[in-house]
Order: structure tokens, then sequence, then C-alpha cells
């Protein structure tokens, strides 16, 4: 039993993981050990520690608070881009859907004064129709997903720009705020905001989230359309061959990762947390930092919950990093290398497979040469 737990996929992937982060945070630190080395110390720890550089329980279950808030839209990218790649699809264009959402129950809930229920609804729909293109375009023209997801995200942002300036502040370039304009259409908290001390944002996001990453991973390790859409994955030809609808799941495939984007925008903006500002002229990060969780949760849903709270941890971490010694970007710059290395677990996982089967090999051989030697 010992043995074959040091040799399980799940503990591979946990070992590559934590090496991928280590690895990162210690490049971070000798970044700021080169830009200013009194300071290097602390400031690594600041972005470890988060919300607990607050003395006080309170604060820092408000905080805490925050950082799961952010945390749900981040996971549900992580969930879309993971739920692709699965059935061997890369949806970089999570991002994109991820805007259509929050362009969807913004405007919904801000222009048309809907609830809350509607406006979700609402988002996943925005998600699924560009998946659906994505997926359209891949199964009967065969354009790789990867140019059709960028260019997708492009035209999505500057739409959203477009249609939101409905919906904006006269005096400034954000959308109006939910809790003034749209506070029919807030996510219902249901108590979860008592337990982060009074944190109004905190709302059943963060439960749904953890809900749908375990829903992901039901679909597809416990069911036979998750079988069939990982078959048409590993070889769309074979899976044809068998009588599964290749193309079918190709696009059904996206659509759903296209909705679990949407859903993480709806997520975020339904709980009042953030404005979107009408100016916006690059992509949102959720979709490719969802990149980095997907990997770093070992391409599992529930190592992705896990992953996704750490990636929003650092991030958050890093903004209490003291300015007056670094640079304003410093947080960013530390996060940004802490998440690129998040990438190279399976790099980390497949070397550590190698290794593995080297070792074996050799005493298998050692064995055999024993064997022989006490029969001579």
């Amino acid at each position: 039993m010992k043995k074959s737990f040091w040799k399980s996929e799940g503990f591979k992937s946990l070992l590559a993981s934590l090496i991928c982060i280590v690895v990162g945070m210690l490049i971070g630190y000798i970044v700021l050990l080169f830009i200013n080395p009194k300071g290097a110390s602390d400031a690594i720890l600041t972005v470890v520690k988060n919300f607990f550089t607050y003395s006080k329980a309170t604060s820092r279950m408000k905080y805490f608070g925050n950082t799961l808030v952010k945390t749900a839209p981040l996971l549900m990218c992580a969930l879309s881009i993971l739920f692709a790649y699965k059935v061997g699809l890369f949806n970089i264009g999570a991002s994109g859907q991820y805007c259509a959402g929050v362009c969807a129950c913004l405007y919904a809930a801000l222009k048309w004064h809907w609830g809350w229920l509607p406006c979700l609804l609402l988002a996943i729909a925005a998600g699924m129709v560009f998946g659906c293109i994505v997926g359209l375009l891949k199964a009967y023209c065969n354009v790789n997903e990867v140019i059709s997801g960028i260019m997708l995200n492009w035209i999505i942002l500057y739409g959203t720009n477009m249609i939101l300036t409905g919906v904006k502040e006269t005096t400034s370039p954000y959308t109006f705020e939910m809790r003034n304009e749209g506070v029919q259409a807030l996510l219902p908290s249901l108590g979860l905001g008592k337990l982060f001390n009074s944190n109004i944002y905190v709302t059943i996001a963060i439960p749904l989230a953890i809900i749908m990453a375990i829903l992901v991973y039901i679909v597809l390790d416990k069911t036979k359309f998750g079988f069939e859409l990982k078959a048409t994955g590993f070889n769309k030809n074979a899976a044809k061959y068998c009588g599964m609808a290749e193309k079918k799941n190709l696009i059904l495939t996206l659509v759903i990762a296209g909705g679990l984007s949407g859903m993480g925008a709806s997520f975020l903006y339904q709980t009042g947390f953030v404005q979107w500002e009408c100016t916006t002229s690059s992509v949102p990060g959720m979709g490719f930092n969802g990149i980095a969780a997907t990997f770093l949760g070992g391409l599992n849903p529930i190592g992705t919950i896990f992953a996704s709270y750490f990636i929003q941890h650092i991030t958050a971490g890093g903004a209490y990093v003291d300015k007056t010694m670094y640079c304003s970007q410093i947080s960013d710059l530390i996060s940004a290398l802490i998440i690129y290395l998040c990438g190279f677990v399976l790099f980390m996982k497949m070397a550590m497979t190698r290794i593995s089967a080297k070792r074996d090999e050799k005493k298998a051989l050692e064995k055999e040469l024993t064997d022989k030697g006490g029969n001579d």
C-alpha cells in the first residue's frame, strides 16, 4: 500500500504542484533581492500571508471573504478550460466567454432590471453561444479552437465595452454600481456574509462554484456521457468508428465550457464586488489565470478548487507589499512569476514518472541478474 501511494497519479500531481509553487516563490524572492534586498524577505512573506497581515481576527475574516469572492469566478474559468482539455481541446477563448457573461448579466440587471437568477442564466447562455461558435468552426471547418478563441476574445471584449456604455456612469467609464441600480440582481447571501464578519460580497457563488467542480468531476469520470467526450478527445476517428457523434461531442464540449466561463462572470459581477470599466483595452485575466489553476490542480476538478484559491490568495497578497520599498507593479510581477511556474506542473509530473520508471527498470534488471546468478 505504501509503495502504490508514492507512485499514484494523485501523489505525483500534488508533489509536482508543490515543487512548482516553491520554485515560483524562490524566483520571486530572487527578483525582490535584486530590486531591494532589505525588504525582500518581508515582501515575499507578505505575498504568502495575504489577509493574515491584519492583526484583528475580524479583519482577517473579512478579507478572507474577499479572497473567496474572487476565487469563485477563477474556479469557474479553470473548470471551463479543464472540461475542454479533457476532451482534447484548448479553450483559450474562456476569457472572451467570461466577457460575454459580464455583458449579459450586467446589461440585464442594470438596463432591464432582471432578478439574480435570470441574469445568471443569461450569463451562462451568453458564454454558451460563443463557445458554440468556436465548436462549430472546429467541427465543420476544422478551424483550430485556439485561433478562433483568441480572435473572439477581442471581438467580445470591445463588443462588451460598446454595449455596456448604455449602463455606465456619466462621469466615469465604470458601469453603475449593482448595489445602487441593480440590487434585485445581487446573488443571495443566505447568511454566508455573517460568517465573514458581515462581508456583503460573500454570496452563494462560493458554494455553487464548489458544487460545479464536483459535478464536472462526476460528469467526466463517472458517466457514459463523460466517457464519450473523453474518447472523442483521445481519437475522434476511433470515436466515430465506434458510433459516437464526434462533431456533436466537440461542439457540446465547447458549449459547456463556454457556459462555465459565463457563469464565472456572473459569480463575480452579481456580488457587486467590482464594476466593469467600459474603456478596458485588455481581456480579463481570469481566463488566462484559469489555465494555471487547471494545471496546478493536476487536471483534476477537485484539485482545481485548491489551486484556484492559492492563485487568488497570492494575487491578493501581492497588494500588501510595501510600496515605499517596491513599485506598485511588483505585486503583479511576483504573482505572475508564481502563476507562470504553475504551468510546468505536467512537465514536472512527466519527469517524476520517467525517473520512477527508470528506477523500476533498474531494480527489475538487478533482480533478474541476481536470480540468474543464484541459479548458476
